[in-house]
């Protein structure tokens, strides 16, 4: 059965790049709609031009999690996606590049089976920034000096954390940067924030996972500059008594399932640390 497939390569991996070109063309002999998102060479190759994300039933993304992560910002509508992993380590790119073709191969449009992600949206003042799948950060512009925030839940202050900055996760984000700053590891069907303050000034000042049903805000108490960092992307300065709002977004992330435990591909993931 005939599907749209959008082909998102590392732009600047040649040879994801390279990798992406070769996929393309075995799909297409299969008889397969492909494009290519932003490479033109890469359309002209295959005499196709790029469609509307709405237009696609699958996209496969080749590279690393920033890769993962950067393509469902960007895109117009969430589609059903899948990523080659062409980076390090891959929590979100499921597949390798030897095993890619012949399990998108047998996919139809359909059957296919997803997972859904759950995404954060960030409103700072009132102003609606891009949904993390990751997390969103909040960190010093001053290497050295602590900022203080204020955790506000259904309307009432329930901590204070001072720290050099602190990570909104969600549960898929939960082995990136929040694993790193001692997070736990959370199951990704559980609906909830996690908030993990970067090296804290009390040893008291511990991680916090709120579910997703709740009034969450953030107020930053502090003169000191500060940025909002969200999956990776810079987002903007805060200042004094910015106040940023935490929902989860009506649009999650869809992960096609490659039916693999997510609890061994963690295990597995972290053997290659």
């Amino acid at each position: 059965m005939t599907m749209k497939i959008k082909i998102i390569p590392r732009p600047d991996d040649e040879h994801a790049v390279r990798y992406a070109q070769e996929l393309g063309r075995k799909l297409v002999r299969d008889g397969h709609v492909v494009w290519f998102e932003d490479g033109n060479h890469l359309n002209a190759s295959l005499n196709r031009s790029p469609q509307a994300d709405a237009d696609a039933d699958i996209a496969v993304v080749i590279g690393g999690d920033g890769s993962v992560l950067h393509a469902v910002q960007t895109m117009d509508t969430q589609i059903p996606l899948v990523g080659i992993n062409f980076g390090r380590v891959g929590f979100l790119a499921d597949l390798e590049s030897d095993e890619a073709y012949a399990f998108i191969s047998q996919l139809k449009p359909d059957t296919i089976e997803t997972e859904s992600r759950m995404r954060v949206q960030i409103a700072v003042d009132d102003k609606i920034y891009n949904c993390a799948l990751n997390e969103a950060v909040i960190v010093t512009e001053r290497p050295a000096k602590m900022l203080q925030f204020s955790v506000i839940v259904d309307g009432i202050p329930v901590e204070t954390f001072r720290s050099d900055g602190l990570i909104i996760s969600t549960p898929t984000g939960s082995t990136a940067y929040a694993m790193s700053a001692g997070g736990p590891i959370v199951d990704p069907k559980v609906k909830g924030f996690l908030l993990v303050p970067l090296a804290p000034f009390m040893l008291s000042s511990r991680p916090h996972l709120i579910s997703s049903e709740r009034a969450l805000s953030i107020q930053l108490d502090s003169d000191k500059p500060a940025s909002l960092v969200i999956d990776g992307q810079f987002a903007g300065e805060l200042h004094n008594k910015s106040l940023i709002t935490v929902k989860e977004s009506p649009e999650p992330a869809l992960f096609i399932n490659v039916n693999e435990n997510f609890f061994r591909k963690v295990d597995r993931k972290l053997r290659t640390l």
